[in-house]
């Protein structure tokens, strides 16, 4: 196996993916935990596990994600591996020290329009920042890009799918209006990802003409 260099280039994608999931952390637990407005894909199912089996975000987001990162690195490489256990590592441990305290923004239970939008700007610019590093956040992100990457799909189609699947299960606790303003997050922040993953893109488009 090709072992990764340590460079100054990927301490600074380590400590990029690691900012972009502290902000998803903080995100989902200061918006999303405390609003029943959720998200799709693993973020979704690590919530919908919290609310019936009471196992925390920061435990069933590392059995979750190392299940799907496993599958990505087939297509993706062992290099994404690294950096997304990186960013399993940093949601897992910020999201533990967050939940030791209450919540620190302005409750948004009452107005879930606000929710719906301030929750999908963070989890938005988290995920984006991490995968623009190189690296998922989470296992979704992981069979995203590796679908992406096959086929060619828009990434922004393929979270839409699973995302609509977890927010279909959500069903099961979260009342249809609020899945409704959940879907509206899920929407916003898939498009602020995709913006993210195409300006990546375009730069390792540039790089490969300069050479």
């Amino acid at each position: 196996m090709k072992k990764i260099k340590i460079t100054r280039e990927v301490i600074f994608r380590c400590i990029m993916i690691s900012i972009g999931n502290i902000i998803l952390a903080f995100g989902l637990y200061n918006v999303h935990a405390q609003t029943a407005v959720t998200e799709g894909g693993v973020l979704g199912a690590t919530l919908l596990l919290k609310y019936w089996f009471n196992i925390s975000p920061a435990y069933s987001d590392i059995v979750i994600n190392g299940i799907c990162f496993a599958i990505g690195r087939k297509v993706l490489g062992t290099g994404f591996l690294g950096y997304s256990a990186v960013a399993g590592i940093a949601f897992s441990a910020s999201y533990r020290i967050f939940e030791c305290f209450d919540p620190v923004l302005p409750s948004l239970a009452p107005y879930p329009a606000a929710a719906a939008i301030v929750g999908a700007l963070f989890v938005g610019i988290g995920v984006g920042i991490s995968i623009r590093a190189g690296g998922a956040t989470g296992g979704d992100d992981a069979i995203a890009m590796a679908i992406s990457a096959k086929t060619k799909i828009d990434i922004r189609w393929i979270y839409l799918v699973s995302d609509v699947a977890v927010l279909l299960l959500s069903l099961s606790y979260i009342p249809f209006k609020r899945i409704a303003w959940s879907l509206v997050t899920v929407i916003i922040s898939g498009q602020i990802i995709g913006w993210f993953q195409k300006i990546k893109t375009k730069k390792n488009r540039s790089k490969h003409y300069e050479n």
